[in-house]
Order: C-alpha cells, then structure tokens, then sequence
C-alpha cells in the first residue's frame, strides 16, 4: 500500500500550450528529492481534460521514465465512457504506470449502479491497481460510501481518494469495515491533516506541487498519529491549501510554480492565467511555506 503525500503533479506547458517535457522531468526529479511518496500524472490537477490520448500517455510515459522506480506512479485514466476509461487505462499500464488514478464519470450523472458496473467492468478488463476517485464538486456525481464497500471487495480495485471535502465522508469510510489493504486517501488537503489522524493514509495533494518536503513531513507525523508535529507542520500551509484553489485548480498552482522558476506560464483554454487580484494572496502563501 502506497502511505504518504502524494503529488497530482502539473503537466508544465510552453507558453503555447505545448506540453514541456523537459520541465515535467525537472519537477519529477525535485518530487523525488524532496521525499514526495508518490506522483500521480495526468490527474485533473495535469489537466488531463485538454490533453490528447497521445499527449496523456507520452506524459505518463516521461513520469515513468524520470521516476525509474523510486517511487510509484499513478496514471489519471478516467472518463464518462467506461470503454474510453478501459482504454486509457491499458494504455498507461502499457507505459508503465504502477496503479491508475480513475475519477467517477463526470457529467452524465450514473446512479450507484452505473458507479458499481463502471469500476468493476474496468477492473476486469485490466489487470492492473485501481483506486477511485470520488470528487462531486467537480463531476456532479457522489460514489457513496455504500459502493466504495461492494467495489473494495473485488481484488484489483486497491483504495480511493475521497475528495467530497467532508470529514463526516471520512468517518464513513472508516467505518465501513473495509478490507485491511485497501488503501484511503484524501483528495482535499484542507482536511488532510485530520483525515490521516483519523485513519486514512495519505493525501493525493495540489499543495505538494508547490511544498513537496512539507507535505511529505506532515503526511509522516500525522499517519503516525503524531498530531501535535501535524499540527505544527500544517499551520505553515494552511494559507497555501485556501489559496492554490482561489481559481480553479490548477491556476493558482501553476502560477506559483512559475514564480518559483520551476516551470513557465503556459496553460490551455478553457484555463485562462491567474486572476491578478489573487497574485499578492497566492505570494504570500508561499512565503508562509517557505516556498518563496
């Protein structure tokens, strides 16, 4: 089981828009250095919604590549049509990825059912780690906990990131009694820090792409139940966990990681570049981390 700050890494674009290899490669690497547990490539935080397949999967490939087995590697495959998200996902085993990152179908709405046939109908069709991806604020559709029980029972569909940004949902799951290798992680890191104190194992975080060592030490602490140095390390973050999300994600991450000379501006429509009112804000989050 993967425990720990995982990063939803940017995908760094040319002012163009062109996908920036060499920059990915150099944020890996820092990813690496800085104790990141693992990378998620391609996720929505790697706007995968405007990448092309060849684009998603020469990303994931450069990820795998850079990463060279030093820490496990997650490929965002999903999509509101399960036979697209079963080819995706062949696509970034195929490329090496170690488990694939599967959001719930976004804009269609399915009901529980349609959830429970969607993931088991993937996880048939490819022998490789799943873990789901529950974000209602961002598809209109909410797997309730109920599903997440009946999916964990079948043997490749490995956790979830649940990011309904609630802890009374964390609760839930902690309750459920599910299998003890089933991994849960957050996908909201304002809540992150209770959420490992609470049980879960680790945050597939925005905040790591732009505070790698201090996710990672606070990730430590709290799955450790060492709430006080928790607390401590994630009180130099908190800014930055409000205001990375003050445009939608991953604007103001992409602005900060440009103002830390790690990558250049570019970003692709419908994203537009940051609202100039929220620079001094997003600056001064930065500065609180120690980032700047």
């Amino acid at each position: 089981m993967i425990k720990g700050s995982i990063v939803a890494i940017v995908t760094p674009m040319t002012p163009a828009g062109e996908v920036d290899f060499d920059a990915l490669a150099a944020l890996v690497e820092w990813h690496v250095a800085e104790g990141t547990d693992a990378i998620v490539a391609v996720g929505t935080t790697g706007e995968s919604a405007t990448l092309s397949v060849d684009e998603h999967i020469a990303v994931v490939r450069k990820v795998v590549e850079v990463v060279a087995k030093r820490v496990p590697v997650l490929a965002g495959t999903g999509a509101n049509s399960t036979a697209e998200a079963i080819e995706l996902t062949r696509l970034a085993k195929d490329a090496g990825a170690d488990a694939a990152l599967i959001v719930t179908p976004y804009y269609n709405k399915p009901p529980q059912e349609g959830l429970y046939r969607h993931f088991k109908a993937i996880a048939e069709a490819v022998a490789m780690p799943i873990v789901m991806y529950n974000v209602p604020g961002r598809t209109g559709c909410d797997m309730l906990p109920a599903t997440v029980a009946r999916l964990a029972q079948l043997p490749n569909i490995v956790g979830i990131k649940e990011a309904k940004g609630e802890l009374s949902r964390v609760r839930e799951l902690l309750a459920l009694g599910l299998p003890k290798d089933f991994a849960l992680y957050t996908g909201d890191d304002a809540t992150a820090r209770e959420s490992m104190l609470l049980g879960f194992h680790g945050d597939i975080s925005v905040t790591a792409n732009v505070a790698p060592k201090l996710m990672h030490e606070m990730c430590v602490a709290a799955i450790a139940g060492d709430a006080a140095t928790a607390g401590m390390i994630d009180s130099r973050l908190t800014l930055l966990h409000k205001n990375l999300f003050l445009d939608p994600n991953p604007i103001p991450a992409k602005w900060a990681l440009e103002a830390m000379g790690r990558i250049r501006g570019g970003i692709r429509l419908p994203l537009v570049p940051m609202n100039p009112d929220h620079v001094n804000l997003v600056r001064d989050s930065l500065r609180a981390a120690g980032a700047l």
